[in-house]
């Protein structure tokens, strides 16, 4: 089986390999580092960052742990180099395995040249590559409105700060979804004033309400802006910094503007249309159960697909793909269920949440029991120095089976792993609160919140 990958992001990595361990004829296409820009720009370089600043905000908090009150400067050069040398080492190691797997690598660009064949340009040479399957996945790249003119020093985007040239003295943030709650909390963490100028009345507006209120209110407690009701209508380079105009007249000011709204697939150069690919008005790739576009030999995985935007999806695609390809998913099988995918923001404390949200719940008029139990009353907790947040669990009244949850609070990207199993397994709250976590820990408040 000829198997071309088109992107080595985490679906293309993972499809590659799986399908190489079942005996694939695999060749894998990538434009720039292996591990695509989850591992360059996107999710590994922001959460080294996220890392380094929580080390900060940790040692301003020996105070109340009865250490002595402990400050630390910030090495920039160190940082940069510290963040290049996870990104690459990841690159690296990847590639050393796919290679050992038998994966043909080429660095460069593709494009469909037929419906069964693939046009690669690498350094200048063309090579044609026939394939019995294909899948497409070259991710996407940060969303620029047509009132912004990025210059990489004042206005950035996303991907010019891991970290950006200087630690910003005052950052506006345009963008109050995951990503956008992210940088501010890793600026300010960083000890850059933020300004978050958030669209709607609150952040995270696709969050429970709840959830949203407890980083809202952590965000004022350190010092974070919010400009809540304004939507940004321009940008301009002043001669202290920039200033940014709102749809209602407000203009705000700060030394640097970051721009954190969205992103848009890298579809427009891969010759979809005359290969016979349908796509969006979006760009996106519309895919069934096993991510197949309308040719059913020709797959899209990760942010090119149009499901859930999130790296493990990718990956979890790109397994399924690769297995749909090698022939072994030809009678029943379980298919990805995205509505049991968990996803974490990485912000302190950080928010996690899983399954069903208790307003789509109300919006579909389902009954649901809703269970609460904050971090306050945990001993791990209070030891740690950090009782911020919440466990809040949502079951069916008549069954007791777990159907959806969020926790707010430190680990909260580790704890949610015990809600999405119980989901995925179909656990009810009796197993969760008859199971013996260990004493002291933090996942007893899973525990409790069963009860």
């Amino acid at each position: 089986m000829r198997f071309v990958i088109v992107g080595g992001g985490p679906a293309g990595v993972e499809a590659a390999a799986t399908a190489s361990r079942l005996g694939g004829e695999v060749t894998l296409i990538e434009r720039s580092v292996i591990g695509g820009a989850a591992n360059l720009w996107d999710c590994i370089p922001s959460k080294a960052m996220i890392a380094a600043g929580a080390m900060v905000t940790s040692l301003r908090r020996g105070r109340a742990l009865g250490l002595p009150e402990m400050t630390s400067g910030l090495d920039l050069p160190a940082l940069r180099a510290r963040v290049d040398a996870i990104s690459t080492g990841l690159a690296a190691s990847t590639t050393r395995q796919l290679e050992s797997q038998g994966v043909r690598i080429v660095h460069g660009t593709a494009r469909l040249a037929g419906t069964h064949e693939v046009a690669i340009d690498a350094d200048g040479r063309e090579e044609i590559v026939g394939a019995d399957a294909i899948l497409l996945a070259t991710g996407s790249t940060p969303r620029i409105p047509d009132w912004a003119e990025i210059d990489g020093e004042r206005i950035l985007i996303t991907r010019q700060a891991y970290p950006p040239p200087a630690i910003p003295e005052h950052l506006i943030v345009v963008g109050s979804g995951v990503t956008g709650v992210e940088f501010v909390h890793m600026f300010r963490s960083l000890g850059s004033k933020v300004t978050l100028i958030v669209s709607r009345q609150q952040v995270l507006p696709n969050k429970d309400p709840e959830v949203a209120a407890a980083l809202e209110t952590d965000f004022l407690s350190s010092g974070v802006e919010l400009a809540k009701g304004a939507r940004a209508t321009g940008a301009s380079v002043t001669g202290t910094g920039v200033a940014v105009t709102c749809e209602d007249g407000r203009t705000i000011h700060g030394s640097h503007l970051l721009l954190a709204i969205g992103s848009v697939p890298n579809s427009g150069d891969l010759g979809l249309k005359n290969a016979g690919v349908k796509t969006e008005s979006s760009g996106q790739i519309p895919v069934n159960h096993h991510c197949q576009t309308n040719l059913s030999h020709i797959y899209a995985a990760g942010d090119l697909s149009s499901r859930l935007q999130l790296a493990s999806i990718a990956s979890a695609q790109g397994r399924k793909i690769a297995e749909h390809v090698m022939g072994l998913h030809t009678s029943v099988h379980r298919h990805l269920d995205y509505d049991k995918a968990a996803s974490a923001i990485f912000t302190e404390p950080e928010i996690a949440d899983v399954g069903l949200a208790e307003a789509e719940a109300f919006a579909a008029g389902r009954k649901i029991r809703i269970t609460k139990v904050p971090f306050a009353l945990n001993a791990k907790a209070m030891i740690e120095g950090d009782p911020r947040g919440f466990v809040k669990l949502i079951s069916d009244p008549a069954t007791g089976a777990v159907l959806g949850g969020s926790i707010v609070g430190a680990h909260a990207a580790e704890l949610i792993s015990v809600l999405a199993l119980a989901i995925t397994a179909h656990l009810c709250v009796d197993d969760l609160a008859e199971s013996l976590f260990v004493h002291p820990a933090l996942a007893e408040v899973i525990a409790a919140a069963a009860e």
